[in-house]
């Protein structure tokens, strides 16, 4: 990208994305291109990143293994669900996943558990997610039972209006009485020390 094009395109996404300044979009701008590399098929340029790459970045430097988590991520990035994400949408992804505020942490992480988008986290999900962290864990043939008493368990600390789910009033009201359950449901978002980490490979010019 020619440097006059991406100063451009550097001075409207800081205009448009909290928490980065004009500079620091520019070196995330520049280190999306190195990470978007060569295009996948032939003769067709890359318009952002691909599932795949995605999720070795998210693997690779932010430390989130599992791909159910992986995913959904990605589905928090891809806001067009165009199946790519592109600069835009990648530098207001990090926006929250490296310096969002408690509110936008909470958001971020209800949306990344919420499977079917309809404003609740329901006992299938919470089942689905949690079946998928112990099956990493445990040695027992048949979990099921034991995830189930799980999410009960859950639920009555979290389910604040009694209804059976989560909705986003519920998570929120429960993550501020306890940070613990920010992630409750699966890791979705780097710990400081990864954030620290790819802030000083992409900002060491800055310092």
């Amino acid at each position: 990208m020619k440097r006059r094009s991406m100063k451009s395109l550097a001075e409207t996404i800081s205009k448009q994305v909290e928490h980065f300044n004009q500079t620091e979009v520019e070196c995330l701008i520049v280190e999306f291109n190195a990470l978007l590399g060569e295009p996948t098929s032939p003769g067709r340029a890359a318009t952002g990143l691909e599932r795949g790459k995605f999720r070795s970045i998210l693997h690779n430097i932010f430390g989130i293994t599992n791909d159910t988590m992986v995913d959904r991520v990605f589905r928090t990035f891809d806001k067009d669900n165009d199946g790519v994400v592109n600069t835009k949408e990648w530098i207001e992804g990090l926006s929250v996943f490296l310096r969002g505020t408690v509110d936008e942490r909470i958001k971020h992480c209800f949306y990344v558990y919420d499977f079917n988008g309809d404003n609740n986290i329901s006992r299938e999900e919470m089942f689905h997610m949690m079946k998928d962290s112990f099956h990493r864990l445990s040695t027992e043939e048949d979990p099921d039972e034991g995830i189930k008493d799980l999410v009960e368990m859950t639920l009555k600390k979290m389910d604040h209006d009694h209804d059976g789910r989560l909705s986003l009033t519920d998570f929120e009201h429960s993550v501020r009485e306890d940070n613990l359950l920010l992630e409750v449901f699966g890791t979705c978002l780097p710990d400081p020390m990864r954030i620290e980490t790819f802030e000083q490979h992409v900002f060491q010019e800055l310092k």
